[in-house]
């Protein structure tokens, strides 16, 4: 490939909608361009990027014992409603009517369709396992699309797909494509982290997702300092620590005046005790039934815990409307004592003496309210966001919290879809069974974006070699020299026969800007073909990762380049 009809329109400077520094580079470095929100073409070099990344995966997935096949973006409603998604979706599903009237969705995901095609070929268990997956396009109607490709509307995704014929049988699939996404990270040179997570939607009972760390990064994740205890803060369990024994006495619970003040910040300041010394009284409700949820006012409550703990399909704060009605109170002055409700509380609050808290009446607080005395809990759990002040529940250091970008998700699926869309198999003993199900997500474009987060500096992007769209760049210092056009030629020829994927920068532009080019798309290595070195019969390599400049004989660089791309 060279350089002069290769389409790499580079920019100079950043543009101005772009906000984390892989958008900006990977629009400065001529690798995407934006047509709507959410939407992307892939320029020449970012298309390249992408197909190595695909490589990559489809050469795990097919180690790990899966199949590809491809299925359509289009999809028929009715196999959604089925398992009861197309309600829980809500408007991420991009729907339309065809012009005979009938509705049409734009597939996100494809656990439906490849449950249903399965169910339709296999008799019994010794038709199992079966492993399937494929890449394609898959699009949601996200709210707010942002950083580029790593937030869109429409994207590639590898997603995989294990049927089994027990939950034993499943957990061999499951292990060899955890593996599998382990292999397919570290070759992508991402410093991932696997993590406990919550299945959400997707259903089922255990996930892992596999997170890169970034400022940028929508998700957050606890992280042991010391055993290496990882998950997601939804689903991150609080340790016990160490609790102090109360050396202070319950006192008479008494109704204080709080005008005009209703947030914890604003009551604490108004009363002088600290948050941790609140009790925050959220009203939510559980599949429509009202429960009061208590947490300390300095934290925050975990909903996905709170859903969790309550068995409950669907969770919503209650509005101002239902709050006057069920606490009697408007927002912010809501309390657990008198209060007629289930009330949950998290484990925090138990030890508190001599809390303040809501009065369920308008501008009234309540001081000195102590759990047990002044109002019963129906239930106590962990059900809060843990914090950085807390201790890891395996081993009691210390935890860390993260933001990071989601690259994979698998999930243990058990019957979620098997069950609704009849999937079954019979058994060893002639008796129908229904197979139990696993399914594995990749964000081929996240893996592009995460790389490009955690490796760039101020001159551009620094690709791994594994994913660069081109593995050398082969630089003429001076246009029109014929000396140097011709050694250039040559030296890409032999980087071509010995299988070293290679750009020849032939423009006519000044090496300087051949040089910032180089730079700003981040091929791993540079080979510069300048007077002074022809002379001494030798070419000059930059590494693009470290800058180091070394001299070598021809006949030596492609031995030494093979080193330097880790072949």
């Amino acid at each position: 490939m060279k350089w002069s009809n290769a389409f790499i329109p580079t920019l100079k400077e950043d543009p101005q909608d772009a906000e984390a520094a892989s958008h900006k580079l990977m629009i400065r470095a001529g690798l995407i361009r934006r047509i709507t929100a959410g939407a992307y073409v892939y320029l020449p070099m970012g298309y390249r990027a992408l197909r190595k990344a695909e490589a990559i995966v489809r050469e795990e997935m097919i180690r790990a014992g899966s199949v590809e096949l491809l299925m359509p973006a289009l999809q028929p409603p009715e196999l959604w409603k089925r398992t009861g998604r197309y309600d829980d979706m809500g408007k991420v599903l991009i729907k339309y009517k065809d012009r005979h009237g009938k509705e049409m969705l734009l597939g996100p995901t494809h656990e439906e369709i490849i449950t249903d095609i399965v169910s339709k070929e296999i008799r019994s268990y010794k038709d199992l396992p079966v492993r399937l997956f494929q890449i394609q396009t898959k699009f949601r109607d996200e709210v707010r699309p942002r950083f580029g490709v790593v937030r869109s509307c429409e994207f590639i995704m590898k997603d995989a797909y294990s049927f089994d014929a027990d939950p034993a049988a499943m957990e061999k699939s499951y292990k060899a494509m955890y593996d599998a996404y382990c292999r397919i990270f570290e070759r992508c040179n991402l410093p991932y982290i696997a993590v406990e997570a919550d299945p959400g939607l997707m259903g089922g009972t255990v996930s892992h997702e596999f997170m890169v760390p970034s400022e940028i990064g929508e998700d957050r994740i606890a992280v042991c300092t010391s055993c290496g205890y990882a998950a997601s803060v939804e689903v991150a369990s609080v340790g016990a620590g160490k609790t102090a024994a109360a050396t202070v006495r319950p006192e008479k619970m008494a109704e204080v005046a709080t005008p005009g003040v209703s947030t914890v910040k604003e009551v604490s300041a108004f009363l002088k005790v600290s948050p941790s010394d609140m009790i925050k009284t959220l009203i939510y409700l559980a599949d429509g039934e009202p429960v009061a949820v208590l947490v300390l006012g300095s934290h925050t409550a975990n909903e996905t815990k709170i859903k969790n703990c309550l068995k409950a399909g669907t969770l919503e704060l209650a509005d101002e409307d239902k709050i006057q009605e069920l606490t009697g109170s408007s927002v912010g002055f809501s309390g657990p004592v008198g209060l007629s409700l289930k009330i949950v509380a998290d484990n925090a609050v138990r030890d508190l003496v001599n809390a303040v808290t809501g009065a369920n009446k308008d501008h009234r607080h309540l001081r000195n309210v102590n759990p047990g005395r002044d109002f019963k809990v129906n239930k106590w759990a962990d059900i809060r966001v843990i914090t950085e002040t807390d201790s890891c529940p395996r081993c009691d250091a210390g935890i860390e919290l993260k933001n990071a970008i989601e690259v994979g998700h698998t999930f243990k699926l058990g019957t979620r879809y098997s069950e609704p869309l009849g999937a079954n198999v019979l058994d060893e003993n002639g008796k129908q069974r229904f197979v139990t199900m696993g399914c594995y997500g990749i964000g081929i474009n996240r893996i592009l974006a995460a790389m490009i987060e955690t490796s760039h500096d101020k001159d551009g992007i620094i690709w791994t070699p594994a994913l660069s769209p081109c593995e050398v760049v082969v630089i003429i210092v001076k246009a029109g020299d014929s000396q140097m056009q011709d050694a250039a030629e040559k030296i890409y020829t032999e980087l071509g026969k010995a299988g070293i994927d290679a750009i020849l920068d032939d423009r006519t532009k000044s090496a300087g800007v051949k040089f910032k080019d180089a730079d700003l798309v981040g091929f791993p290595v540079q080979v510069i073909i300048g007077a002074k070195s022809l002379e001494e019969g030798k070419v000059e390599v930059k590494e693009r990762s470290t800058g180091e400049k070394t001299f070598l004989k021809k006949e030596d660089l492609i031995e030494r380049l093979r080193h330097m791309l880790k072949r």
